[in-house]
């Protein structure tokens, strides 16, 4: 698909194509400071960061890749979520940022960004010196808690993970509707009002196209496969994060349950967290209260 002349949300940072391991990502870096990596989540791509960032970049040099599949990165084939599993897309972070010169680095993701964040934590904690998750729990422990309210609230994962080609063929058919009623229904007000609208033009560009509406589908059938699998291989193992790490959750956002930190917990010993009053896109619903506690814990 052709990329029209998209807004600037980030001025003064540079964009670079960096091959990652099996996928070229599209990069935006900019900020001063020691290297901190900014992932998104679905359904967006690395603007989602743009209110933050002022704040961020001040302190850090913020690396802002778009994951595979996603934004303006290639798209990598996939057959029942094979190529999208949140493991090879930490070895694309891991790889790029090789290619970057940073053997060390601050990592912290939003929605899928962030189970790419933890499963780096496991794979790859010897390269990361702090970890912060957005808005989430482990993949497996949502599955374990899918009851039926839960299930109504979180349905894309199921549906998502359908096989191919039904949710491709559904979603292709109204994309801009199912992409907005996706993104008002999971803010604390249930609507667009806190997303910039030149954000939501980067968003509806990239989630018309065919191929990435079946990338991101082969990333939600990882998370129904792969990922599920490698987080009860973990589990099983006894292996934990040990990296520091600090989970923040939005008050209204989708992480299931009353204390998410218990839940990291289990998986990231020393984990640390707090609630931020908004829903599940805390980084543009409320981005002063974000921004000040991911300072605290990265400045730390």
């Amino acid at each position: 698909m052709a990329v029209p002349n998209l807004p600037e949300l980030f001025p003064g940072f540079e964009t670079r194509m960096v091959e990652g391991d099996g996928a070229t990502l599209h990069v935006r870096i900019g900020g001063e400071g020691p290297p901190l990596v900014l992932l998104h989540g679905y359904p967006q791509c690395g603007v989602m960061w743009h209110k933050v960032v002022p704040d961020l970049s001040k302190h850090f040099t913020c690396i802002i890749p778009d994951l595979r599949g996603y934004g303006q990165s290639s798209i990598p084939a996939s057959q029942a979520g094979q190529g999208y599993s949140k493991r090879a897309m930490g070895q694309d972070i891991a790889a790029m940022m090789t290619r970057l010169g940073h053997e060390s680095f601050a990592l912290v993701g939003h929605d899928r960004g962030a189970r790419v964040a933890y499963r780096m934590g496991l794979d790859h904690g010897d390269r990361l010196t702090r970890i912060a998750v957005l808005d989430i729990l482990p993949t497996l422990e949502y599955w374990r808690q899918m009851d039926w309210r839960y299930g109504l609230k979180i349905y894309h994962w199921l549906f998502l993970a359908q096989p191919y080609p039904l949710p491709e063929n559904l979603i292709s058919g109204a994309s801009t509707y199912y992409l907005q009623h996706t993104l008002a229904s999971w803010t604390a007000a249930r609507n667009l009002s806190v997303f910039d609208a030149r954000a939501l033009e980067h968003y509806r560009t990239f989630f018309a196209d065919p191929a990435r509406i079946h990338a991101l589908c082969e990333d939600y059938r990882a998370g129904a496969g792969l990922d599920m699998d490698q987080d009860a291989a973990d589990r099983e193992a006894g292996r934990t994060i040990d990296v520091p790490l600090l989970a923040l959750w939005g008050g209204h956002g989708l992480a299931p349950g009353s204390s998410p930190l218990d839940v990291w917990r289990e998986w990231a010993p020393g984990a640390q967290g707090q609630a931020i009053n908004a829903g599940h896109f805390v980084a543009e619903e409320n981005p002063e209260e974000t921004a000040e506690a991911l300072l605290a814990f990265l400045r730390r």
